[in-house]
């Protein structure tokens, strides 16, 4: 076998990855995305409000004297890598390439959600909906939607690109009120598939348990988000990209996939931690 490979089966493999991990990634695109960064930091800015004045004639205007300031992401480098021994194949196949995008491709995706699930969890959010809303030690259930909607509407969060992140088991508790599955109040979607995809306001994204960190969990408590896509910011210094070379030492072509990115908590008045009981 060659120990060199076309550049026409690497750009292949590299696109087929970039589809594999934006397949698997679904948080990235909830939130505020900055691409491009040169350098490890990136600052995204937040704006103050203000309060328009009654005009008195021939006096001077008053300013709002809006606040800028801005909040700095840190970018972190990662790799996600595999070898593919050139004694367990006769050439790289079909099949091989395939198992390996998938295995990459995954890879990346899960890391970039985690990325932003870190971001949520370091949010300095005073907005929380407790594990008793609803009941002493629930999962997750419709009154706790109805208290994280309230909070972010008291807060004048706008009303569109709003995002949920639930576990599976929050999702399993949630199906079993009748005001999600029932067709009178929702979509048949939940009732067809299993799945819930929108509910007063929320695009949900639902996740399971992952080597990654996933949505935290500590004894019995799992925290869920709510939260706007503005109140999150992502920055990509390097977008994802893959390698193919091949290592003597190994006997082993080494497929590597590097990105280099980053997130976090632009607005806490934008972000609601949601608490509830993980029993399963």
């Amino acid at each position: 076998m060659a120990i060199s490979l076309s550049n026409a089966f690497v750009t292949l493999f590299d696109a087929e990855v970039k589809q594999a991990y934006q397949g698997k990634a679904q948080l990235v695109g909830a939130v505020r995305q900055r691409r491009g960064v040169e350098g490890s930091t990136v600052k995204f800015p937040k704006v103050g409000k203000g309060v328009a004045t009654v005009r008195v004639p021939q006096s001077d205007v008053s300013p709002l004297n809006v606040a800028f300031s801005n909040v700095t992401c840190t970018l972190t480098d990662y790799n996600a890598a595999e070898y593919s021994d050139i004694f367990n194949q006769a050439k790289v196949n079909f099949d091989e390439r395939s198992e390996l995008v998938q295995v990459v491709g995954s890879a990346i995706g899960r890391r970039q959600d985690q990325i932003v699930l870190d971001a949520l969890a370091g949010s300095s959010t005073s907005l929380i909906v407790t594990e008793d809303e609803g009941g002493t030690n629930t999962g997750l259930n419709v009154a706790k939607l109805r208290a994280a909607k309230k909070l972010l509407d008291k807060g004048n969060v706008p009303m569109d690109n709003r995002h949920m992140i639930i576990h599976a088991n929050s999702l399993a508790s949630l199906l079993a009120e009748t005001s999600v599955t029932s067709a009178d109040f929702n979509t048949v979607r939940a009732l067809v598939s299993g799945e819930l995809n929108t509910f007063l306001g929320f695009t949900f994204h639902t996740i399971g348990d992952r080597a990654e960190g996933g949505l935290p969990v500590a004894s019995s408590e799992r925290k869920l988000w709510a939260f706007h896509r503005d109140a999150i910011g992502y920055a990509e210094g390097i977008a994802p990209r893959t390698e193919i070379n091949y290592i003597p030492e190994k006997t082993s072509f080494l497929v590597n996939a590097v990105f280099s990115a980053g997130a976090i908590a632009i607005d806490a008045e934008g972000i609601v931690e949601v608490q509830t009981t993980d029993s399963v």
